[in-house]
Order: C-alpha cells, then sequence, then structure tokens
C-alpha cells in the first residue's frame, strides 16, 4: 500500500543504497503546482510499486518553474526490476494532466558523507541542491573533493545560521557529485549565499582548496526547493 509521507526524507537511513535526483522544468507557477496535484492522484490512487523503492518525494523550484524528484532505492537490483516493468502508468497520467512536461535529467548515486551542524529539533523548510561535475569518472576524485568541502566545513569558526545538514552523493558513474543540504528557511540560505566566499564558505586557504580544486568542470548550479509531498510504502 501507499500512505503519504509525514515529513522530508532521511538521507541517512541505513538501508538506502540507492538515492536518485532528478528535475522537470514545467515553466510556471501554476504548472508546478498543477503537476503536483497530478502526481499526489497517480501515486496515492495505486498500489506501491515496488518493495526496494523506499521513499519518493517531490519539491517545487524557488524558479517557479522547475520540480525536483528524490528517489530513495534499497538497491540497484530493485531498480532494475521495476524499470523492467516498463514505463510506468503514473507518468502517463501525469502527462496526460499536464501536457509539455520536459524532463531535464537524472543522477543516480549513493551517499558518501554526511555533516549535521544545526539543531537536531529544527524542522528544514527549505532543501539545497548543488551539482558539481567533474573531467571524466573517478571515483578517488569524486570523494577527496567531499573530503576536502568537510575539511574546510570544520574550518569555520561557527556553524552557518540556518544550514541543518548537508548530504554529499557521488553519481555512479563517478562524474559528479550532489550536495543535498537542510536549511531553516529560505532566508537563512540567502543571507549565506551574501557572505564571503561564494556561499558558506570564507576566504580561508581551505575553502581555496575546494574552489580550486583539480579537476572541477562546473561548480554547479545552486537550486533551493520547497517539499511538496512525499509517498512511502505503507
Amino acid at each position: 500500500m501507499t500512505r503519504r509521507a509525514p515529513a522530508h526524507p532521511d538521507p541517512t537511513r541505513a538501508d538506502i543504497g540507492l538515492t536518485f535526483f532528478s528535475t522537470w522544468h514545467v515553466g510556471t507557477p501554476e504548472r508546478q503546482q498543477a503537476a503536483v496535484a497530478a502526481i499526489a492522484r497517480a501515486w496515492e490512487s495505486r498500489p506501491w510499486p515496488h518493495a526496494g523503492l523506499l521513499g519518493y518525494h517531490v519539491y517545487a523550484g524557488a524558479d517557479g518553474a522547475t520540480l525536483m524528484h528524490h528517489t530513495q532505492w534499497r538497491d540497484e537490483e530493485a531498480h532494475q526490476e521495476f524499470f523492467a516493468q516498463g514505463r510506468d502508468a503514473r507518468n502517463d497520467e501525469i502527462d496526460a494532466a499536464v501536457p509539455g512536461i520536459e524532463r531535464l535529467g537524472l543522477t543516480k548515486s549513493r551517499r558518501y558523507r554526511s555533516v549535521a551542524p544545526g539543531s537536531g529539533d529544527s524542522v528544514p523548510e527549505a532543501f539545497v541542491t548543488v551539482h558539481v561535475d567533474f573531467e571524466g569518472p573517478d571515483a578517488d576524485r569524486q570523494r577527496a573533493w567531499v573530503d576536502t568541502v568537510l575539511t574546510a566545513i570544520g574550518t569555520l569558526p561557527e556553524p552557518v545560521p540556518g544550514l541543518l545538514s548537508a548530504h554529499f552523493h557521488l553519481s555512479i558513474d563517478g562524474t559528479q557529485v550532489v550536495n543535498y543540504a537542510e536549511w531553516e528557511s529560505a532566508e537563512a540560505h540567502e543571507s549565506a549565499l551574501k557572505g564571503p566566499g561564494d556561499g558558506i564558505g570564507t576566504v580561508s586557504e581551505e575553502w581555496r582548496r575546494v574552489r580550486d580544486f583539480p579537476g572541477t568542470l562546473d561548480a554547479g548550479a545552486v537550486r533551493r526547493w520547497r517539499r511538496e509531498f512525499g509517498v512511502v510504502p505503507e
């Protein structure tokens, strides 16, 4: 059975083997909400599709034009079994309700490391993703970049106001890192972006190593989201 998730997903669950991040372009805030409503109808009206699917959550972009899908799987085998069933009827229903959705891409990843400098009692209202691209596949480089970032975060004189957690995921093709971060509010994230060092960083030597890390193709687009809907198995 399918039930609505009462809260945002926990990226640190021990049974999560794969995390997928995908983005849709829908064009306007009105179409964002129409797509979320169609997604909710399509999912809540059907049985849970596979035991290996652990959770599915949808976020609306602060740009008013995009949606992000955050999907948690037990392992690759479970996803392949689901994929082998063919195109999901849920997608057909959603496309019929909101024609013209542009699917921009999917990143398959595994969580590598997390940091939680914020209060454990706070509930995040804003979620931020940063996708960092590298020159060709290199798992060692992915991990080294994340290690460098976390070392730099550890040198900050005090926690970044409003940053509750950051979860670094390595794409399984070895070419990308996705940072999925939880913030107390959109205002807290906006305030952090105005600080020195291009965001939460500073002008320290540790953050210079992050910015100048070899093999980095793209520092990554920063996108902020608001969670709209989620479902989990009964």
